[in-house]
């Protein structure tokens, strides 16, 4: 235990480098000196470990002694024994301070969810002041719902973290501001296209030859532990090939007696594996968007993925399933903006429907406009029955057409 103690506190010795800035830090480091717990949550490999450790080589760089600083990620299995009674997490400070000869002060816990009983063991260190700051992840969006919730409401501040967006991708690849982009047109489109198949894991992104299989491996790391494990599903070959089904018919509309009868199962089922990947923010449903909440809850639904690579390297795909994965890509954006975001079908369709503060932004996306597909675009926009700001979201294509601004990703999402 000790061995793996110091193993996992390397900045016990020296801070840690190679780290890439998340746009999220700095509202992380401005909440860093509240006692409120901070809770990040999101998918899987998103980068909460390495938000992690660039909050740590802060908290250095301000004065903290690193030998105050206690990180454990639950994930290792030298830990297991721990995950399985909450109250070991004590022995883990103890052998910590041990060590150290330091009373720890800032408390990282890393995949906490792992833990049985954790919350128990965070509210009467919180409760205690045994920590000044106690900072924790998971993968599973219930995280901090029932006894949790309970518990400690109102003593938590939560940050979703989610794959790099792509401005993050641009930073990525060093550049910096709106005239570095257009100097570098090509390259962003390069990098655009790179995003359509591969997604924003960072990861993903530095590998040059093995991004599908590293995406492989997330996508059954995300199954099976945060799926498969967490919930005890016991028929895994069904629910792995209801995954399967369900993300090669993204963004196709649905509804739970449409899926049951498919599969030969029934709707309490369909509704619970759909709850069980969205609460591992591998995919997210949306409504059709109605003032009636009634009839938003009984609509068909829509269902897009939070990272395209996971889409466009698993699904069944056809050569026309372009549009579709840019389509996957513009839901992406908008969900890592944190928009309220809706479909909308009557009549006429209308891809994203997206609520910013009081007001709507209704959005078509087609990865190119041409005279097959440019009326239909329109009339899905011109053919809404209440006020909205109006887009078209191309590849590359920039014009106006009436009150519709027809854009390209990079400058809708710049």
């Amino acid at each position: 235990m000790k061995q793996a103690i110091i193993f996992h506190n390397k900045h016990w010795e020296k801070k840690y480098k190679n780290l890439f800035y998340r746009d999220v830090v700095d509202s992380l480091i401005q909440k860093i000196n509240l006692k409120h717990i901070q809770v990040l949550t999101g998918i899987r490999r998103s980068g909460k470990s390495s938000i992690f450790k660039i909050l740590i080589n802060y908290l250095i760089d301000n004065g903290v002694d690193p030998l105050t600083i206690l990180y454990i990620n639950l994930d290792d299995p030298y830990f297991s024994e721990v995950c399985q009674d909450s109250t070991k997490l004590y022995d883990l400070i103890t052998i910590s301070e041990t060590i150290t000869n330091k009373k720890v002060k800032y408390l990282f816990l890393d995949e906490i969810q792992n833990v049985n009983h954790w919350e128990k063991f965070v509210k009467v260190v919180y409760d205690n002041n045994t920590f000044k700051k106690i900072f924790i992840t998971g993968s599973n969006s219930k995280l901090l719902e029932g006894e949790f919730a309970t518990l400690i409401s109102g003593r938590f501040l939560k940050e979703i973290i989610y794959p790099l967006s792509f401005n993050e991708v641009l930073r990525l690849n060093s550049i910096n501001s709106y005239l570095e982009l257009l100097s570098n047109k090509s390259k962003v489109l390069s990098l655009i296209e790179e995003m359509i198949e591969y997604g924003g894991f960072f990861e993903v992104l530095k590998e040059k030859e093995l991004k599908r299989d590293i995406l492989l491996n997330y996508l059954e790391s995300i199954i099976y532990k945060d799926c498969i494990l967490n919930h005890k599903i016991k028929d895994s070959k069904f629910f792995k090939s209801f995954v399967q089904f369900v993300i090669s018919n993204t963004s196709n509309l649905y509804s739970y007696n449409s899926l049951a009868k498919t599969f030969g199962s029934n709707e309490n089922t369909i509704k619970h594996y759909l709850s069980i990947l969205q609460e591992a923010f591998l995919l997210y449903e949306l409504n059709n968007f109605s003032f009636s909440l009634k009839k938003q809850i009984k609509s068909k639904k829509k269902s897009y993925l939070i990272d395209n690579g996971l889409l466009a390297q698993i699904a069944f795909r056809f050569s026309q399933d372009k549009g579709k994965l840019f389509e996957n890509l513009v839901f992406s954006e908008l969900k890592k903006k944190n928009f309220e975001i809706y479909f909308y079908n009557e009549n006429y369709e209308c891809d994203f429907l997206v609520k910013k503060d009081d007001s709507f932004l209704a959005i078509q996306v087609a990865f190119k406009l041409n005279e097959f597909n440019f009326e239909r675009e329109v009339r899905g926009l011109t053919n809404l029955t209440f006020d909205a700001e109006k887009y078209i979201i191309t590849f590359n294509q920039e014009k106006s057409f009436k009150d519709i601004k027809i854009v390209p990703f990079y400058e809708f999402f710049k």
